[in-house]
């Protein structure tokens, strides 16, 4: 089954006190074996229109993790959206090519808030 998603997509996704950005860096895997690599910015935005105008401006943008990967049924259970699609570059892919070459490069089963803290 193909992915809804792809590489180079921004998501949104909701909190109380506001709306915060990801970026899918890539996925590998199909299926229950797949393994979503993300990138979390730090802001927050009022209305979805803040949040796609800052990404028209990526690079003010402060980065809270700069990769994590997860499972199938953590990404399901990330309540996101997707706002567009630009190219990764190699800057952002960063974090994740170092996880590429760890002899023990994690996989967490948590939601993406579970790992950044914020739920």
């Amino acid at each position: 089954m193909a992915h809804q998603f792809a590489p180079g997509d921004d998501l949104i996704f909701q909190l109380e006190s506001g709306l915060g950005l990801l970026r899918i860096l890539a996925i590998e895997g199909e299926g229950a074996e797949t393994v979503w690599h993300l990138l979390a910015y730090e802001e927050f935005f009022p209305s979805v229109e803040a949040a796609e105008a800052a990404l028209k401006k990526p690079g003010s943008l402060s980065i809270r993790n700069p990769h994590m990967a997860m499972t199938d049924r953590a990404f399901e259970r990330t309540p996101a959206a997707r706002l567009g699609n630009r190219s990764v570059n190699e800057e952002e892919l960063a974090g994740y090519r170092q996880w590429q070459q760890s002899e023990n490069g994690k996989v967490s089963d948590r939601s993406a808030l579970l790992l950044l803290g914020i739920r």
